[in-house]
């Protein structure tokens, strides 16, 4: 059969797309963003994007703890 149903995967796993009514194919809609891998929250990257995703707030508390404090 062929690999890709279109209702099976991992984004119908998770249920961010399709499920909330939305769609990132349109030009209204908006793009399915990754989850922070600290607290789990929305981040302001897509979901293609590589690398640690963090929230803003998660990115920030980051920066305090690896600058430079002297």
């Amino acid at each position: 059969m062929t690999e890709n149903t279109g209702t099976a995967g991992p984004a119908a796993a998770t249920g961010n797309t399709g499920a909330s009514g939305t769609t990132g194919a349109s030009g209204s809609g908006s793009p399915a963003y990754a989850d922070c891998v600290l607290c789990g929250k929305p981040t302001e990257y897509p979901e293609s994007h590589r690398g640690i995703t963090l929230c803003p707030v998660c990115e920030w508390q980051e920066a305090q703890r690896t600058a430079c404090s002297g």
